[in-house]
């Protein structure tokens, strides 16, 4: 008993520090990725067209942009605009997690952290990149982010649908999408 109000008092910890992430009961679901996927491919800049709400990212505007750094290791810049008209800009370091699905990578944002999943389930490299994160939590529940990526700041509303059709296959709830604002972006982002 005093091991399930442990987890119970863990679980409600967690609810409050997460707020707006995509809390689901049970262990992540287990999509297929990108097959042969090319990093090298991949790199460049990527709008956010929509997402499952995350705590992380709160403004307008948001972009990714990958590439190669000078040791050889991968990076990526994830830029937003705020509310108060300031670019919030993050830096990460990339890598494969599993040698066999180079589609399966990780992200760290800080040395100290560990990396968090970022697999690309889908990619045709030139218009658009189905991306999705799931960390299980106590083995009693997971959370979940997922990202519609475009190399343009707008997609058209077909492949969108599309692309939320292909995550609900795999038990991926799409209910609480949120479209990001890619509207009046400064051009120095």
């Amino acid at each position: 008993m005093l091991g399930l109000t442990v987890r119970l008092s863990v679980l409600v910890g967690l609810l409050g520090f997460g707020k707006g992430q995509m809390f689901h009961m049970g262990p992540c679901p287990d999509p297929s990725v990108q097959e042969d996927f090319n990093i090298k491919k991949y790199l460049g800049k990527w709008y956010e067209i929509e997402k499952l709400p995350s705590s992380f990212e709160k403004g307008s505007c948001i972009q990714a942009n990958y590439s190669l750094k000078e040791n050889g290791k991968y990076k990526v810049i994830n830029k937003e605009l705020l509310s108060n008209g300031k670019v919030n800009e993050a830096e990460g370091e990339i890598m494969h997690m599993d040698v066999k699905e180079r589609a399966k990578l990780g992200v760290r944002f800080n040395w100290f952290m560990p990396s968090a999943p970022y697999w690309v389930i889908s990619t045709d490299y030139e218009n658009y990149s189905l991306v999705y994160s799931c960390t299980n939590i106590l083995w009693l529940f997971h959370i979940d982010y997922a990202w519609i990526l475009s190399r343009a700041p707008e997609m058209h509303p077909e492949t969108v649908e599309h692309l939320k059709s292909v995550l609900q296959s795999y038990k991926i709830d799409t209910e609480k999408m949120i479209p990001t604002d890619q509207v009046n972006c400064p051009p120095e982002m």
